[in-house]
């Protein structure tokens, strides 16, 4: 388990590293440019790069952590990519199961192969998609046929307005831009209007980052506040 940067989590667990390009929100990937940087280093699990590998030794830890954790999981890559066996995914969720006093939050942009599966789903285990833009919005619909109690919205990066949002089933909204090198600006008026949505149907709202080439400077501030809304677990 490793500390990280993310506002809206406290933990990252990797038990998959390394991914391939699906849509849009993947072309400046942070994860890839930091899989290279980590693999300069000489970090063992960062030995193929941004190749999709899987880390099985990585899957006792867990259980060794014995202060309750929000932990996202598989920050540097994708749960439910095409390459990663369908009973090693069962096993990192047997790992979920077996350690109740951590939260896992777990994203993927590969929602049609989340819905296929027939996972028993723990109650310590939040579920979310990624969604950038107006095209991908048929990803919520194969959230909402999962049994995850907590359902979530990865809107990052955003790239384009999401009119008519129907946030039906869905228990929090994460909403940022785009950050690090050719970054592509977000425009507030798209925030507005998912925040917006979410106030009037009750759900959380947590605003990330406007991002940029220096999202440091650029803040998380919307209209004058910030947005730190997290979901209450059922």
């Amino acid at each position: 388990m490793a500390k990280t940067s993310i506002e809206w989590t406290e933990q990252s667990w990797n038990p998959v590293t390394g991914c391939t390009k699906m849509s849009p929100g993947c072309s400046h990937c942070y994860a890839e440019r930091m899989s290279f940087r980590l693999q300069a280093m000489g970090q063992n699990n960062y030995a193929n790069g941004f190749q999709l590998t899987l880390h099985p030794h990585m899957l006792k830890y867990p259980g060794q952590w014995k202060k309750p954790s929000m932990v996202f999981v598989n920050s540097m890559s994708d749960l439910f990519h095409r390459d990663v066996p369908t009973e090693y995914i069962e096993r990192v969720f047997d790992v979920m199961r077996d350690t109740p006093h951590h939260t896992y939050q777990v994203l993927t942009k590969r929602a049609e192969r989340l819905a296929d599966l027939d996972l028993i789903w723990p109650k310590n285990v939040w579920m979310g998609v990624t969604v950038e833009s107006a095209d991908y919005l048929h990803r919520i619909d194969y959230l909402r046929e999962t049994g995850s109690r907590i359902k979530f919205l990865s809107l990052e990066p955003l790239l384009g307005p999401l009119p008519r949002l129907d946030l039906t089933g869905i228990d929090w909204v994460i909403v940022g831009g785009e950050s690090g090198p050719g970054a592509r600006p977000m425009n507030p008026e798209w925030v507005r209007e998912i925040r917006d949505t979410c106030l009037e149907s009750d759900v959380p709202f947590f605003f990330k980052q406007w991002g940029g080439v220096h999202k440091k400077a650029a803040g998380r501030m919307l209209d004058g506040r910030t947005w730190n809304g997290m979901p209450v677990s059922k």
